[in-house]
């Protein structure tokens, strides 16, 4: 299957360099470019690409506005953001609003490749190495007491497997890992995990991941399937 990428970003020779990098890469076509968010509903209107590479800052509509609008829309694409800090509270706010990971403008090539081909096959790009140094960048916030507790009364109500599930997504753990872990089969993980994204209103793993972030349950479980 060719994944249909689109690129948007303000500055022609970021554009240029990421044309330059991945529309060589078997399995992926870029099938447009834009330079600012106010342009991208248009864009994925007319060119219905698989996966959105965005740039956070821009000067009109930024890439997190854009993401949140995006990933709004019912058969949205997926959304990887383009930033330049690991811990940039913007990068996590764009994750709370659907993208499914970011990458570094400067990571090499081929993991960009690899990232665009793990996204559009549903698989987050975010390590849990890498949840919980977003994390801790923001904990000491004003908003970080209320943000856990309503993150924990929104996993109250799940029940004990869906809970144990939730838990090892936040751990970074793949279906496979998570249905040896907790002796289940793959396609029990996918109806579990499809379950949680449907009862906690969220539409992609890497929310789920930063719920159970946010509710601090990583601090009080004890080590299960993990992907790390």
């Amino acid at each position: 299957m060719t994944i249909r990428l689109l690129l948007v970003d303000d500055d022609p020779l970021v554009r240029a360099g990421l044309t330059l990098m991945l529309g060589g890469a078997e399995s992926i076509e870029i099938v447009g470019e834009g330079s600012d968010g106010s342009e991208v509903p248009d864009l994925v209107d007319r060119l219905a690409p698989d996966v959105v590479l965005m740039d956070i800052r821009m000067p009109h509509v930024d890439g997190l506005t854009a993401t949140e609008r995006l990933r709004a829309r019912p058969g949205a694409p997926e959304v990887i953001v383009l930033t330049t800090f690991h811990a940039d509270e913007q990068v996590l706010r764009a994750l709370r609003a659907g993208a499914s990971g970011f990458v570094l403008k400067d990571t090499p090539p081929a993991e960009i490749v690899t990232a665009v081909r793990r996204v559009a096959a549903g698989e987050p790009v975010l390590s849990p190495a890498v949840t919980r140094r977003l994390m801790s960048h923001v904990a000491g916030r004003p908003d970080a007491p209320p943000r856990r507790a309503g993150a924990a009364e929104r996993l109250a109500g799940l029940a004990e497997r869906e809970r144990q599930v939730a838990l090892a997504v936040g751990r970074g753990a793949s279906n496979a890992e998570i249905a040896a872990g907790l002796y289940m089969s793959v396609p029990t993980v996918k109806t579990y995990v499809s379950r949680l994204l449907a009862k906690l209103g969220l539409n992609n793993r890497v929310q789920i991941a930063l719920l159970v972030h946010d509710a601090g349950l990583l601090d009080e479980a004890p080590p299960g399937p993990t992907g790390e």
